[in-house]
């Protein structure tokens, strides 16, 4: 039987456990053969390290897509995360008309912000952006903090499920996409994810008073491996979370790896 190839659009933060270092690892221990199309490098990612380096790969992104063309590769699943500049948009649409198989995923996870605010290299040009191509989604996986600046809706960090129903209906209004909302609180020790196909689903698990960095890349991949497995949104979105939450225990005991979680050790549990 033919192995799945995905292509994912995302940065390579060289150091630091979060987009491309992060989406290979665990899509690979899936059994996917995973290509990427790398929109910057940096030295680390950009949350509590200095001077880091980095480097646009805007020009090289439509060199990658021509060449594909030419040899005629073809991707059964798209999966986008942080793009870095509106620029980089055009290439999605370049994979979409000319690299796609019939029938294929393309899952949008919109990486722009958390906490209430968009990351700095954002405005709200990315953000129209971004609901352009919430319109090509098959499923979309945004945080609160995302989904309230493409709904247009005030972010709360305290709300009921008819906040939340509100957020999911604005985007039902963008997109015909299946939505994965992550960092669903309902209570102040509990958090989860709302899951909406054809009806709301909530999966709730306890909730780890400390946030690291890249968990929301280990999330959106071990979704997208777990749902090219059994197709199954609601398990997926579960699993995804289960291990979000055991990644961050296991990081817990040092204070030293403060940059990202140790989801490595625990990858040949969670693919078993």
């Amino acid at each position: 039987m033919r192995n799945k190839k995905i292509i994912t659009v995302q940065d390579i933060s060289c150091y630091g456990q979060c987009s491309i270092t992060v989406a290979l690892p665990i899509l690979s221990a899936y059994g996917f053969e995973t290509a990427i199309l790398p929109s910057a490098i940096l030295s680390t990612h950009t949350t509590g390290f200095k001077r880091f380096v980095v480097h646009d790969l805007n020009d090289q992104m439509a060199l990658f897509i021509e060449h594909w063309i030419e040899e005629g590769i073809k991707y059964d699943c798209l999966y986008t995360g942080y793009l870095g500049s509106t620029e980089h948009f055009k290439y999605i649409k370049a994979i979409k008309g000319n690299l796609l198989n019939p029938d294929s995923l393309i899952v949008v996870d919109p990486v722009m912000g958390d906490n209430g605010k968009l990351y700095p290299a954002f405005d709200m040009n990315y953000v129209n952006e971004m609901k352009n191509l919430l319109k090509e989604a098959d499923i979309i996986l945004p945080n609160i903090t995302e989904a309230s600046f493409l709904t247009g809706l005030p972010f709360k960090t305290q709300y009921d499920k008819a906040y939340i129903l509100e957020i999911i209906n604005a985007l039902r209004r963008l997109t015909d996409a299946t939505i994965i909302l992550t960092g669903v609180s309902y209570s102040n020790d509990k958090t989860g994810v709302v899951v909406f196909d054809k009806e709301y689903q909530y999966y709730e698990h306890d909730k780890i008073q400390k946030s690291y960095h890249g968990t929301g890349d280990v999330y959106s991949s071990t979704f997208i491996g777990n749902y090219l497995k059994n197709n199954d949104a609601f398990k997926s979105a579960s699993i995804a979370a289960d291990f979000v939450y055991d990644c961050i225990k296991n990081t817990l005991d040092d204070e030293t790896h403060g940059y990202g979680v140790k989801f490595e050790p625990l990858l040949i549990k969670y693919i078993k």
